[in-house]
């Protein structure tokens, strides 16, 4: 059970977002973010190589494959995988410290770090994944986007496949086929989930706990 922290407040969250590459989420979570910068964003190690524009530490912890495999042995991950053919792995401290401080962690990983996740933190984790308006439309975006090969947008489309497979293990489904009303829905999960059962348990059974003080 991980219902709260010390002293009884409540503990953090952890909202999970997936989706295939090409379909907003990372825009999404900019904009969560902006909006609530209580929201700690997670911030992976990955062995893949920059994009342009991208910083280490900001967007990812960049390292090399060797020192993955080091962290790994050393059980320092809550959840790793490998993606596209790269490995993304996400700090359990950084995870089992935001949960007992009572702050939210935002995460922008797939189906099998969320999966990893929840089977750790069943409470606290939020499941949403996003989902393109239709494939055509997705293959549009990647080419839009301008920093891939077509081979590479092709592999991308093939994984997506594979990716939306998963769309069951998720609490939450978001068709981002406009930005508006996809980020309303995702701002209405996050929102809703500060007022989860679990994560305000604590609060309830304080005012059971002292209900002899009260003047009634």
């Amino acid at each position: 059970m991980h219902a709260s922290k010390p002293g009884g407040g409540p503990r953090g969250s952890l909202l999970i977002v997936s989706s295939p590459s090409g379909a907003g989420k990372t825009t999404l979570c900019k904009r969560l973010r902006a909006e609530f910068p209580n929201i700690g964003f997670s911030v992976s190690y990955t062995t893949r190589k920059p994009r342009p524009g991208e910083t280490d530490g900001v967007e990812y912890n960049f390292v090399s494959m060797e020192r993955f495999q080091e962290m790994a042995a050393r059980d320092e991950f809550a959840e790793y995988a490998m993606v596209h053919g790269n490995m993304y792995g996400t700090a359990a401290n950084q995870v089992r410290d935001a949960l007992v401080q009572g702050r939210d962690l935002l995460f922008d990983i797939d189906f099998q770090g969320g999966r990893q996740l929840r089977r750790h933190f069943p409470e606290e984790v939020v499941l949403v994944f996003i989902l393109p308006p239709s494939l055509r439309e997705l293959e549009r975006r990647l080419r839009q986007r301008a920093t891939d090969a077509d081979e590479v947008i092709a592999q991308r489309l093939k994984v997506a496949r594979s990716e939306l497979a998963h769309y069951d293990e998720y609490d939450y489904l978001i068709v981002n086929e406009q930005l508006e009303p996809a980020y309303d829905a995702l701002r209405a999960i996050y929102v809703a989930s500060l007022h989860a059962r679990p994560r305000q348990a604590a609060r309830a059974r304080a005012l059971i706990d002292g209900q002899e003080a009260l003047p009634w």
